[in-house]
C-alpha cells in the first residue's frame, strides 16, 4: 500500500469531497480517499498491485475534477 497527494483545485464544497471520497468504491484496490475542500488536496491510500495512479487521476476526471500528483517532499 502506498499514500499519495493529489490537489484538486476545482473542489469548493462537501459534495464535491463526497463524491471523489465515492472513488474509494468504485476503483479495486483503493483502501481509503481523503479529501479536502478547503484544503483542496485528495489522500488516497492504495495498492499499486492492482490500481495505478492515472486510473485515480482519471476517475477524478470522470467525476468532474482536476487531481494533480503532489511529489513528494
Amino acid at each position: 500500500m502506498i499514500k499519495k497527494m493529489f490537489q484538486v483545485p476545482d473542489m469548493h464544497c462537501s459534495s464535491c469531497v463526497m463524491r471523489l471520497e465515492g472513488i474509494e468504491d468504485d476503483l479495486a484496490g483503493i483502501r481509503s480517499v481523503k479529501a479536502s475542500y478547503v484544503k483542496q488536496y485528495m489522500e488516497v491510500e492504495y495498492d499499486e498491485r492492482q490500481v495505478t495512479e492515472e486510473q485515480i487521476i482519471l476517475e477524478a476526471k470522470h467525476r468532474g475534477y482536476q487531481a494533480i500528483p503532489v511529489a513528494p517532499q
